[in-house]
């Protein structure tokens, strides 16, 4: 039995120093699997204790079908993937998404989040696409790729136009 939060399966291996992506490299897959438990310690560790996310009178009373994960939480598994695969949280420059469907989480089994990446973009150092990718000060000069996530919950996409942008090990950064 896995601890809440913990990975059933691993993301891909962190890039190495030097070596560039290429467009279409596959990240992950990871599956993440969220509890109650894990959502009370989000909820505490976040300040958000919207009943929403614990207590399932509240949840349904507003048209959810259950308690669902937070937003940001589920933000951040997403965002888990990159970290892993490059290895270096402070890496991403960028990181969007869009909320397209709650994530339900059932008393007491939880739910598996699945998330999976491709590399969409790879921006060579010192290119105007790759300092305007990241859209950071920052970043300008480094060379920069960009992930297309998918988030789902038994098939079902969660998050749309989830993408991150990251500077490539081995790039300058901008003092």
């Amino acid at each position: 039995m896995t601890q809440a939060g913990s990975p059933l399966a691993t993301a891909a291996e962190p890039a190495v120093s030097g070596a560039v992506p290429a467009v279409g490299d596959e990240i992950g897959p990871l599956t993440v699997h969220v509890d109650r438990a894990q959502l009370v310690r989000y909820a505490g560790a976040s300040g958000d204790f919207n009943p929403i996310h614990w207590n399932p009178r509240v949840a349904t009373s507003v048209g959810l079908d259950d308690v669902i994960a937070h937003g940001m939480l589920t933000m951040a598994l997403a965002g888990r993937l990159v970290t892993d695969w490059i290895g270096d949280p402070a890496a991403i420059t960028d990181f969007d998404v869009r909320f397209t469907r709650p994530v339900v989480v059932p008393d007491p089994d939880g739910v598996d989040v699945e998330i999976t990446g491709r590399v969409a973009e790879v921006a060579p150092a010192g290119s105007a696409r790759g300092a305007d990718a990241a859209d950071s000060a920052e970043s300008a000069g480094a060379a920069t790729a960009r992930v297309d996530l998918t988030v789902t919950v038994d098939g079902r996409k969660v998050l749309g136009k989830a993408r991150a942008t990251v500077r490539l090990a081995g790039s300058a950064r901008s003092k």
